[in-house]
């Protein structure tokens, strides 16, 4: 099994945990070279590129931002992920810490359910990347406006004058496109979903594209400069000219789910309170007293 960690949380307690249970079931673990320092010795280090070829199943160790790297470290040949939740508001990880070794003998026992996500296959000006969320192009502060054309198929559809333009997959909806307006669409739906953040001109709302098309966003020469994200991490920066190639892939990743109807539940709690005004410390105030009784946080002994 492959271990990817959060590159800055603690994630100690939990490889533990795995790292016990994979001596009783005499299973090993890999994790990439430059995370060696933070798990047992007993964890064998590979090659970056080598985690997700060698193992059979990959096990991420943080919130969406790791699984999604974890997803797209097996795109070419997908892997089974199971996501252990240390972020702060996940809606692709499911397991959390105290529940970790239960799902792990399921997972040893194939007691479980897999459920298939697309990714977004994207030419960036001869770059091949995948993005299982979704690509962006947003514009560098100060410098003006993302000025470009969308053709589908090779047909001009129209233009963006905006702050940003995102292309997500459905899962991704619920993401960057959901903040900027878009709609939200079914992990169930095979769709992509193009949506302008603060448009000043041109095409002002969501558009909604089947999977089979193909699509291409093309710089303006009156463009600002472009910084382009893929799943919300830089990939290319400050890019002038250029196009994006971009097309839908089913089946790219493979994604462990032990209790999908729980799962569904659990991030629909989550969207509504995403629409909710309030503070976190706010929303304590809602709670009925007994659960909002919990011990305080102490401060550390002095040295």
């Amino acid at each position: 099994m492959g271990l990817v960690l959060h590159p800055t949380r603690d994630v100690t307690e939990v490889v533990g945990i795995i790292e016990r249970w994979a001596t009783r079931n005499h299973k090993t673990l890999m994790v990439r070279e430059d995370d060696k320092h933070r798990v047992p010795s007993s964890v064998v280090a590979v090659p970056e590129g080598e985690v997700a070829t060698r193992a059979d199943a990959l096990i991420s160790i943080g919130g969406d931002g790791t699984m999604l790297g974890a997803l797209r470290s097996a795109v070419l040949d997908p892997k089974p992920v199971l996501g252990v939740h240390l972020g702060r508001l996940g809606f692709l990880v499911e397991i959390e810490p105290p529940d970790l070794p239960e799902a792990l003998s399921r997972l040893l026992s194939k007691d479980f359910t897999i459920e298939s996500h697309a990714c977004l296959a994207c030419d960036v000006c001869g770059d091949d990347v995948v993005a299982f969320n979704d690509i962006a192009l947003v514009r560098q502060p100060g410098s003006g406006f993302v000025n470009l054309t969308l053709a589908i198929d090779g047909q001009q559809y129209g233009y963006y004058r905006s702050d940003a333009v995102v292309v997500s997959t459905p899962i991704g909806s619920t993401a960057y496109s959901y903040a900027a307006g878009g709609p939200l669409i079914s992990p169930a739906a095979d769709s992509v979903v193009i949506t302008p953040s603060a448009p000043m001109a041109g095409i002002s709302r969501s558009v909604i594209l089947a999977p089979e098309e193909k699509i291409r966003l093309e710089l303006e020469p009156d463009s600002s400069p472009v910084v382009v994200e893929m799943d919300g991490l830089v990939f290319r920066d400050a890019a002038t000219e250029g196009a994006v190639d971009i097309s839908y892939r089913r089946n790219a990743g493979l994604v462990v789910r032990f209790d999908p109807l729980r799962y569904q539940e659990r991030n629909q709690l989550k969207m509504t309170l995403l629409d909710l005004p309030f503070l976190p410390e706010q929303l304590r105030e809602l709670l009925p007293e007994e659960l909002r009784r919990r011990p305080q946080p102490q401060p550390p002994p002095p040295c």
